[in-house]
């Protein structure tokens, strides 16, 4: 490992030397997002608005919240759910005495229309909820209807976690998809913006919160810090009480130096990390330069090197370890994720991208294949995985190059389809369903240049939308994990995208101020702030120490 490497942590040390400068009791100072400065937009319903944390979960709540790290689904603003014997209604009961934060009441009325909303704008309906709805109606102040054009089960996990938004505020909104919700009226435990300025704002408790006695914590703060090694700094000196952030050498760094009050959980729980491919730019649609390149790469070096170690490399079907159980093990042991420089060169070869007498791979017009990989220019560990990745590939005689961007720039040209390769995350759920129809599945490819909620790279599998259909009808646990071991397997047939490594569920916690924090040995939800909706539970949860 380079010297450079091992600088961030001495420079860390150095300069944890001053005490936390003073602060209002009851504020609960969290890091999450790394931004040079803040745009105030609390839209919770367009996945492409860029929206403030905690938007989607702290400033609204959805009707029941599952966690990976028990496994189990919380009630929520639902108490409960139930299917018609068809499979082709499913109701949720709403928790009775439950209000907006402006006092107005909530009711399946506004349940009703969050999902009409979806219908009405294409736009908002990320998960695609309408191919698969029928209908959404209230059956009184406190049921809501949902019924299915078709059985499927999957559904249910996509209607419980849509955040839901007041009918009296949104019906009159002119363009939701561009609404920045500047005043957010939510159901969640902090509504109130208190402070909004470029490089700080403060959300306030929602005076009309439906858990009696919560939140507990008076307010959250967020500072803009450009980059992780900025926030690390203000973590370790304590100035931050809550981070999702990669910490280098994180136990020595950060909880030695306040055993007592330190402490960190990373379970690989968080989505895996993939180098994304555009599969609509050639030569990036040919499965075997996605190998080729997932070959190119020691991913055993990549993890010691960017991620200190915290994780491990990613098998062939891409799955965290949140899936373990789901895990099919010919699926796993597919050899594109290992690397084998001779067997990748061979691949570029067999696809026409043979070297030249300069030693770089050119394509059938005699050009250079040169590839940019893109990756947020504040997130050192991720800018060092590039760094790594680039490396692999000029080795292999591909003429690569790592280009940073700030974070909203790379989030656009992420979900426009303007990039070449980018280094990203994936997305997760229940079951291993949401990860691979996000991965595999036509139903989820945008043409360029339109916004897409994931499926970045455009890819989409005839057998495996076959198989994954199946999955969205099959109620025994038996043939669930039948048809999605055959999903992995298609997964590693197409490699339509190269898995990395899972990446940790990062978080720290200052508990000097602040007591409730989740870890492994109370894991009644993951400790980073990254994970929603899990962050639901954990600011009802936490509460100041009293003096």
């Amino acid at each position: 490992m380079s010297r450079a490497l091992w600088l961030l942590p001495a420079l860390l040390l150095a300069a944890c030397s001053s005490e936390p400068r003073p602060r209002a009791p009851g504020v609960l100072f969290v890091s999450v997002e790394q931004r040079s400065a803040w745009v105030r937009n609390f839209n919770p319903v367009f996945a492409g608005a860029g929206s403030r944390w905690p938007t989607r979960a702290g400033v609204y709540e959805c009707m029941e919240v599952f966690l990976p790290s028990t496994g189990q689904w919380t009630p929520w603003l639902a108490t409960g759910h139930a299917w018609s014997e068809d499979h082709h209604t499913l109701r949720f009961t709403l928790r009775d005495g439950v209000r907006w934060s402006d006092g107005r009441p909530f009711t399946a009325e506004d349940v009703a229309f969050t999902f009409q909303l979806l219908k009405k704008h294409p736009a908002l309906d990320a998960g695609g909820a309408w191919r698969f709805l029928e209908d959404v109606r209230p059956e009184g102040p406190l049921t809501v209807a949902f019924r299915f054009s078709r059985v499927y089960i999957p559904g249910f996990a996509e209607l419980a976690h849509q955040p839901i938004i007041p009918q009296h505020i949104w019906k009159d909104v002119a363009d939701p998809v561009t609404f920045t919700n500047p005043d957010p009226v939510g159901t969640g435990p902090f509504t109130e913006v208190r402070v909004f300025r470029n490089q700080v704002y403060e959300l306030g408790r929602n005076p009309h919160y439906w858990q009696p006695g919560k939140p507990a914590v008076d307010a959250l703060r967020f500072l803009a810090f450009p980059t992780n090694d900025q926030a690390n700094l203000a973590l370790v000196e304590g100035e931050v009480d809550w981070a999702g952030n990669f910490v280098p050498a994180v136990d020595r760094t950060f909880v030695s130096r306040d055993p007592e009050h330190h402490a960190r959980w990373f379970p690989l729980f968080g989505s895996t990390v993939f180098l994304y491919p555009n599969t609509m730019r050639p030569p990036l649609d040919d499965v075997r330069v996605r190998k080729a390149l997932s070959m190119a790469i020691d991913r055993e070096r990549l993890v010691d090197i960017a991620m200190y170690g915290y994780t491990r490399p990613a098998d062939s079907t891409g799955l965290n370890d949140a899936y373990t159980g789901w895990r099919d093990a010919q699926a796993a042991s597919g050899a594109w994720v290992r690397f084998d420089e001779k067997e990748a060169g061979r691949l570029l070869d067999e696809a026409g991208l043979k070297r030249g007498p300069d030693g770089l791979r050119r394509k059938a017009d005699g050009q250079p294949l040169t590839l940019d990989i893109e990756v947020v220019g504040g997130w050192s560990d991720w800018v060092r995985a590039g760094q790594v990745v680039a490396r692999d590939f000029r080795k292999l005689g591909v003429d690569a190059h790592l280009k940073t961007y700030e974070f909203g720039a790379w989030q656009e040209r992420l979900q426009k389809g303007e990039f070449q390769l980018s280094i990203s995350w994936s997305l997760d759920g229940p079951t291993p369903y949401t990860f691979y129809k996000w991965q595999l599945s036509r139903h989820t490819v945008r043409p360029l240049g339109e916004v897409a909620a994931a499926n970045w790279h455009r890819f989409g599998d005839a057998e495996a939308d076959a198989l994954l259909e199946r999955f969205e009808t099959a109620v025994s646990p038996e043939e669930q994990k039948a048809l999605m071991a055959g999903v992995q397997r298609r997964f590693s047939e197409t490699a339509p995208a190269i898995p990395l490594f899972p990446n940790p569920s990062w978080g720290e916690a200052n508990s000097r101020r602040f007591t409730g924090f989740p870890s492994e040995k109370n894991p009644y939800a993951r400790l980073s702030p990254h994970a929603e909706p899990d962050s639901l539970l954990v600011l009802t949860t936490l509460a100041p120490k009293e003096k």
